[in-house]
């Protein structure tokens, strides 16, 4: 069994064939998909999934850093209002994102900061966003008042030391579609990680793995990802799958 620890399923890229992808998904034993949100606009679109397959499909629930603009506060306000009425499974999508735009730093940080302290007062997991920022956030996810904090670094792409400093904090690494680009050099900074610390995610509709790279990505392909990290790894696809799985259960408490 496989888990897609996360993947935007209530993207437009899935209306015309949602039920068929899901079926894709089930044949290809991906069981469990766990869906970040990104702001106040998607979460009706979230919350309905999860509803409509409770079986299959978890919510997280969080304020995306590319979406942090002058109206944060009041996004974070109606997204953590949702707590009190659904049930999700960690809070996400969170983190920093530098390479759109730098303007609202600043305000980046807060939110982070903010839905870090929300996770630890839920004692829930972080699915941590972090795109040319692996400095700043690292900055603020070591500091002693996030010691509690637990989670996953989503889309994982820095190098083997940046991989040893998360998993130092207790934080896990979120492998994607990127292990499967041919100069991504995750063959050489995921050698010595653990398996252990790893889960398997495809971040659908983006980052779709070879051989769809460039194509709509969504959680069926998750096998072509175990398959490359069980290469890396010099492992079974199945030993893969079962630790990684293992791993997402254990974070998501699922």
């Amino acid at each position: 069994m496989l888990v897609d620890t996360h993947a935007h399923l209530y993207e437009k890229a899935f209306f015309d064939d949602f039920g068929q992808m899901m079926a894709r998904a089930d044949e290809r034993n991906v069981k469990k998909i766990f869906i970040p949100n990104v702001d106040c606009s998607t979460i009706k679109g979230l919350v309905d999934l999860c509803h409509q397959y409770p079986d299959r499909v978890f919510g997280m629930m969080g304020l995306h850093p590319c979406s942090v603009k002058e109206n944060y506060q009041e996004e974070l306000s109606e997204i953590f209002d949702w707590f009190s009425k659904e049930k999700f499974y960690a809070v996400g999508e969170i983190g920093i994102d530098l390479y759109w735009d730098k303007t609202f730093l600043k305000e980046q940080i807060d939110a982070f900061s903010f839905q870090l302290h929300k996770s630890i007062e839920f004692n829930l997991p972080v699915a941590i966003h972090a795109r040319e920022s692996f400095d700043e956030i690292y900055e603020v996810v070591s500091s002693p008042e996030f010691k509690q904090a637990k989670g996953i670094f989503h889309c994982f792409s820095g190098n083997e030391e940046q991989a040893f400093k998360l998993i130092e904090l207790g934080y896990y690494l979120g492998i994607g579609g990127v292990c499967t680009f041919k100069n991504s050099g995750l063959d050489v900074a995921l050698k010595n990680v653990p398996l252990e610390k790893m889960v398997l995610e495809t971040d659908a509709p983006y980052l779709a793995p070879v051989p769809y790279r460039g194509k709509r990505n969504e959680s069926g392909y998750l096998k072509e990802i175990s398959q490359r990290l069980a290469d890396i790894k010099e492992t079974s696809v199945e030993k893969v799958a079962e630790i990684t799985t293992a791993n997402a259960n254990h974070i998501f408490g699922v």
